[in-house]
């Protein structure tokens, strides 16, 4: 990595955009008895626990947190942590930073063989690069980005700690 770094999130910034989204969930979703927050791992993982938490304090329904294992770059095989039944529940699909919607789209693949109530998506940052028709529900920051920038999300002992632009 070169010294280009151009931050547009600290961990303070990051803390108070991740409550803010789960404020929203719980209003969203308020009727649910049970949300199931999947993460795609690791950061998104992070940011589905930290959400998790933020929600008991509104959320009166089960939280149940997931993570779900997939190859970012080769998207064909994906995992989730616990096998459950989806059918009639409300999926929130979780990632640090939604680029081109592929990831997202290719995650989606284990609940489409059941019949989810619905399936909302949450990302930390979003670019405005879609090639894929994935839209995010729930967003921390929307980034205007040049091609060659690419944004990476900190975490450090499961704590948001920033994010920046990096150009190649």
């Amino acid at each position: 990595m070169s010294d280009n770094k151009k931050y547009i999130l600290s961990a303070a910034v990051a803390e108070k955009k991740l409550r803010r989204m789960a404020l929203e969930i719980a209003e969203r979703n308020y009727n649910e008895p049970q949300l199931i927050l999947i993460g795609i791992k690791d950061h998104g993982t992070v940011i589905a626990k930290k959400i998790g938490d933020y929600l008991k304090d509104n959320f009166k329904g089960e939280i149940i947190v997931l993570e779900l294992s997939i190859d970012k770059k080769h998207p064909a095989a994906v995992t989730l942590s616990a096998d459950m039944d989806f059918n009639n529940k409300a999926i929130i699909l979780m990632d640090d930073v939604a680029n081109s919607g592929r990831v997202m789209l290719y995650a989606l693949k284990p609940f489409l063989e059941q019949y989810p109530k619905k399936i909302q998506t949450l990302a930390l940052v979003e670019r405005t690069h879609k090639n894929f028709p994935v839209d995010v529900d729930y967003v921390g920051i929307s980034v205007s980005t040049t091609l060659d920038e690419h944004i990476f999300v900190e975490v450090e002992d499961d704590t948001i700690s920033g994010a920046w632009i990096e150009e190649d």
